[in-house]
């Protein structure tokens, strides 16, 4: 323990949280507006997390402040893309903040899941929910999503921690 910690402080708490080396995924949807113009939306995350096994539930959360909060809410399913460690760069695309919306998947070749969620190749994993339930909590807003299908490959995931990617090689030397 640190006797020298402050009580609270929001950014040594933001410090701490960052001690916590997790997994990284791109979680994506599909929905179509008024036009029946599909839009596409995906965005890196961290706050994955298994949820229930039976039923086959995972959760994760995104910021309230989030342009892509309304069509997450909207779309009847997403697809979480566990991102491998060869995949710094589109972890990086999809939490860009100078690429928006569609624009995030110029470019990349990706499968069609349940939904139309995108499916990125050369993931670790790959959960097709559909958008169960959401609830308040804070700044976030958390989605329960129910596994529909699931699919993985022998892959070293990409981590985060401290600030920064990381491989599980980078960790363990």
């Amino acid at each position: 323990m640190n006797p020298n910690a402050p009580s609270f402080d929001s950014n040594w708490f933001r410090a701490a949280l960052g001690q916590f080396a997790t997994g990284v995924t791109v979680v994506t949807a599909r929905d179509r507006d008024q036009h029946d113009e599909a839009r596409l939306a995906g965005l890196t995350a961290t706050s994955f997390n298994s949820l229930s096994l039976d039923p086959p539930l995972i959760l994760w959360s995104l910021d309230n402040r989030a342009g892509s909060l309304p069509l997450f809410e909207a779309s009847s399913h997403y697809a979480i893309n566990v991102l491998s460690s060869e995949q710094v760069e589109l972890a990086r695309r999809f939490s860009s903040r100078t690429i928006f919306g569609s624009q995030r998947f110029d470019g990349l070749t990706w499968g069609e899941g349940l939904g139309g969620a995108p499916l990125l190749p050369g993931c670790c994993a790959w959960f097709e929910c559909s958008n169960l339930s959401r609830h308040q909590a804070g700044d976030h807003l958390i989605f329960i999503g129910q596994v529909e299908r699931c699919a993985f490959e022998s892959r070293e995931p990409l981590l985060f921690q401290a600030g920064g990617f990381k491989t599980v090689s980078d960790l363990s030397g």
